[in-house]
């Protein structure tokens, strides 16, 4: 019996929560479940990440496979990394709040009033009876060649 470590959707239509369970592979995505290890819930912010780290380890240590994000979701907690041998991954870093975005916003514009930095365009914008222009010569450049 093949086993797989994927996840079980709960929650109302535009509100879902999940839970990490190790299950049949026959079975349905929110079908019976051997067991659950843990509950992710994206919707928070930040996103609510819980896995019991020694059931998962056991799990993967005798063979369950996980599904793409169970496995990314066991890289973010350090899981994955734990099963495998490798060193552990960075600390999660919280998301700015709006201060934090507003105060390195307004440190970036005293910046550009400076002139510190220009923001000038790489290419010259063209106009549009150029390229009204450009289009009526390549159609009479083809009706020549034909």
């Amino acid at each position: 019996m093949a086993v797989k470590i994927k996840l079980k959707r709960l929650g109302k239509i535009r509100s879902p929560h999940y839970r990490i369970v190790v299950a049949d592979s026959r079975t349905r995505r929110d079908g019976r479940a051997i067991e659950e290890i843990g509950l992710y819930h994206p919707v928070q912010n930040p996103s609510r990440i819980e896995v019991d780290s020694e059931r998962a380890q056991y799990w993967l240590s005798v063979g369950a496979q996980p599904t793409e994000p169970v496995m990314a979701i066991l890289k973010v907690t350090g899981d994955w990394q734990k099963f495998k041998g490798l060193p552990a991954p960075a600390p999660m870093l919280l998301p700015a709040t709006k201060e934090d975005k507003r105060r390195a916003f307004d440190e970036f514009t005293k910046g550009l009033e400076a002139g510190a930095a220009k923001g000038e365009a790489i290419t010259p914008k063209a106009k549009k009876s150029e390229k009204k222009d450009e289009a009526a010569a390549a159609e009479s450049a083809e009706s020549t060649e034909a």
